[in-house]
């Protein structure tokens, strides 16, 4: 019973999350430039190489880590196959750093992970041979954290966003900071039995942001991860719907940062569709990755993936 009272909290953050969700496109802004657990294993390697090894609480000091091959998050995304699809990383260490190319892209998913859902996601991730970015809110991660190292084991940036998914505009910015601080420290905690750590990435939910937040973030070491193109996942349609509008909007757009959510079924259907669709006109998808973390070559043998 004392594991089902979190769960009933995961749950009814997660039904939060979609009905409100709607109330993002109104505060989008195109700015310029997260089954059930899987049963525990014993903990991957850390970045040091032993076991048990402890992170920082909010895992982004601003001397970056040694590169370990055991370490995935912190390196670049590596496919077990060439991919057509997969493109550059970008390492950032501030907004500016992301700057596209014409036809390529960046896919983020924000607001889990959650069980069912965000594994789909990642299946047509690895089929697709691509990487993407996860912002997980801290709530879903303490409630999943299985799924979130399971994100990392797969090679996956993590960010965050927030603890609970609060609309930041709402408030002062001593109680935004508590609230983005909070969500770090439960991704971290989440990550951290596995050897994992998150990426210094934010977003800011509903995409309410003001300029006195953005600076405190900037002067925490902390990139806000911005969208360019909206897929729209979190309003009622089909699948096909979702997939057609945000190839349409890339269409228009050329290049861009795409906003999903692994909260939603219509995203997990439609995501092999949509990557397919990629591939055909000529897209890349590339990784942001932290500072620090030269670009590794692909392999063409299966990597191994840490335990959970």
């Amino acid at each position: 019973m004392v594991r089902a009272v979190p769960l009933l909290l995961s749950g009814a953050l997660a039904l939060s999350l979609s009905a409100c969700a709607g109330n993002q496109a109104s505060s989008l802004a195109i700015r310029k430039p997260q089954a059930a657990a899987a049963p525990a294993t014993p903990a991957a390697p850390t970045q040091t190489g032993r076991p048990g090894t402890s992170v920082p609480a909010l895992g982004f000091a601003a001397t970056a880590p040694k590169v370990d091959d055991a370490f995935p998050l912190r390196q670049s995304f590596r496919p077990a196959f060439a991919s057509k699809l997969a493109g550059r990383s970008i390492p950032v260490s501030r907004l500016s750093d992301i700057k596209l190319e014409n036809r390529e892209v960046v896919l983020t998913f924000d607001d889990g992970p959650v069980p069912g859902k965000t594994r789909r996601i990642l299946a047509a991730l690895d089929e697709a041979g691509v990487g993407a970015t996860f912002l997980m809110v801290g709530a879903m991660a303490n409630a999943y954290p299985a799924i979130a190292r399971e994100v990392a084991a797969r090679g996956h940036t993590i960010g965050t966003h927030t603890q609970s998914h609060r609309n930041l505009a709402h408030l002062s910015d001593e109680a935004a900071m508590a609230e983005i601080r909070a969500g770090q420290r439960s991704v971290a905690a989440a990550l951290a039995p596995a050897g994992f750590e998150p990426a210094p990435f934010f977003r800011f939910p509903y995409l309410a942001d003001r300029p006195s937040l953005r600076q405190r973030i900037s002067e925490e070491g902390i990139v806000a991860i911005d969208v360019d193109v909206d897929s729209k996942d979190y309003f009622h349609a089909t699948p096909d719907a979702v997939k057609d509008r945000t190839l349409l909007s890339l269409e228009m757009h050329g290049r861009g940062i795409i906003l999903f959510h692994d909260i939603h079924e219509r995203t997990a259907a439609m995501l092999p569709g949509l990557l397919a669709g990629l591939e055909r006109r000529g897209f890349k998808v590339v990784r942001l990755v932290p500072p620090g973390n030269p670009p590794l070559v692909a392999s063409l043998q299966p990597a191994a993936t840490p335990a959970i």
